[in-house]
């Protein structure tokens, strides 16, 4: 990969370190809108400054895991380093790479900070410098025990993000106070980013609304507040009749005192339609079911159709094991992150990509009441008429993670 040109935002934020105004500052936070070319230009400024200011130090490059890094930030980086003429000894099983410019070699290290138990991972080093990809998704533990590692005389710190609630610990403890922790900012925009076609610019305009527009288009800090999914249209959305599939998924959010919900899924021509679904509250119908009769109530739901998988709310442990007693169906625990699954639903139904059929009405009234909690300072949504949304998301989440498969291909082929 070549890259020809940067706009004069990405050249500042690699060049920051070596400027006389702004030089002595300790970090750098680089937030905006996605695709705005803030994360490749950070990372080769924090390999340039290590390179030229450093010999024999250790420096630490962070994402929510070390797999997303990898994905997003070192696999492009390397090429463009041996392009930019350093060499570079990569330690795939070591999770660390070793990088050489005019004779001088210093080691970064790989790590993941998906969860409080990752500061144990970081802690007891001695670091000359960090770099944080995505720090809104990292726990505030992982990212202060990196930060206290960096006790090297000259030592930075390098964060890049999109934004999020601004009750977010990182945007009221980081950029509320730049001047306090000595801080340079900038404010990425797609425009930011030179290799950004206008075409691709209004596409991404196109697959976001609501807080997610917000934050990911117009890269503000915004709270999310009024229904989950503003984009949401029965005109669009609902169907009626029958359809024809290639495919068929399952999935189940289970509940025993909460309503069961489960919803069965279609694939046809890249577009996954809810057939059926099955629809339990216990306390509407005056009486619990069984594990036994939730798995009968999913074998009528499947019918003689060849389920591909079912994908089961992860917490539900009995009713995975009785799923699997039976011989039948191949489970899959579902990803439960909330915010990153509505996120991948809103895309989903904007861009067209899933249709409900007029008969799932649980669904279909749910969607109606599904509302974001403007009291928590935080993005959840209220725990009410959820039951339905949730068995979707985990749906979609499914389909979008699914690694090298027709899963993925579905939800991301182009109508």
């Amino acid at each position: 990969m070549t890259i020809t040109e940067y706009s004069p935002k990405q050249l500042l934020t690699m060049k920051w370190w070596n400027m006389r105004r702004y030089g002595d500052r300790d970090a750098i936070i680089c937030d905006g809108a996605v695709r705005s070319g803030k994360t490749l230009s950070m990372s080769l400024g924090f390999i340039f400054w290590a390179s030229r200011c450093f010999d024999g130090g250790s420096f630490a490059m962070c994402g929510k895991t070390i797999t997303s890094l990898r994905r997003n930030v070192v696999t492009p980086l390397l090429p463009l380093l041996r392009e930019h003429g350093l060499a570079v000894n990569e330690k795939v099983s070591q999770n660390y790479f070793d990088i050489t410019l005019r004779g001088c070699t210093n080691r970064v290290y790989l790590f993941g900070g998906k969860d409080e138990s990752s500061a144990a991972l970081i802690q007891g080093m001695t670091l000359s410098g960090v770099f944080f990809d995505e720090v809104v998704l990292m726990p505030r533990s992982f990212v202060e025990q990196a930060l206290a590692r960096c006790s090297v005389n000259g030592s930075k710190m390098w964060f890049n993000c999109n934004p999020d609630n601004p009750a977010h610990w990182f945007y009221t403890e980081w950029i509320k106070q730049l001047k306090k922790k000595n801080a340079l900012y900038l404010h990425f925009t797609m425009d930011d980013n030179p290799a950004l076609s206008k075409s691709v610019r209004e596409r991404y305009k196109r697959m976001y609304s609501g807080v997610f527009y917000d934050r990911f288009v117009l890269g503000r800090w915004t709270a999310s507040q009024g229904v989950v999914y503003p984009m949401f249209s029965e005109k669009e959305h609902v169907f009626s009749g029958d359809i024809d599939c290639e495919r068929y998924v399952i999935s189940c959010d289970y509940g025993t005192v909460n309503p069961s919900s489960f919803g069965l899924w279609g694939l046809n021509n890249g577009i996954w339609y809810r057939l059926r679904e099955y629809y339990y509250d216990s306390r509407r119908e005056g009486s619990s079911r069984t594990d036994e009769e939730h798995y009968a109530a999913l074998e009528e739901l499947a019918g003689g159709r060849n389920i591909t998988k079912v994908i089961v709310d992860p917490s539900a442990a009995s009713f995975i094991e009785c799923i699997r007693r039976h011989g039948r169906f191949r489970t899959v625990k579902a990803d439960n992150d909330v915010v990153s699954g509505i996120r991948q639903v809103s895309t989903a139904l904007k861009e067209g990509r899933l249709r409900i059929h007029d008969s799932c009405r649980d669904i279909l009234r749910e969607f109606q009441l599904y509302s974001w909690n403007e009291k928590t300072g935080a993005d959840a949504p209220i725990k009410e008429n959820d039951h339905a949304m949730d068995d979707m998301r985990y749906f979609v989440a499914d389909m979008f993670n699914s690694q090298g498969g027709s899963d993925l291909i579905a939800l991301s082929v182009a109508r």
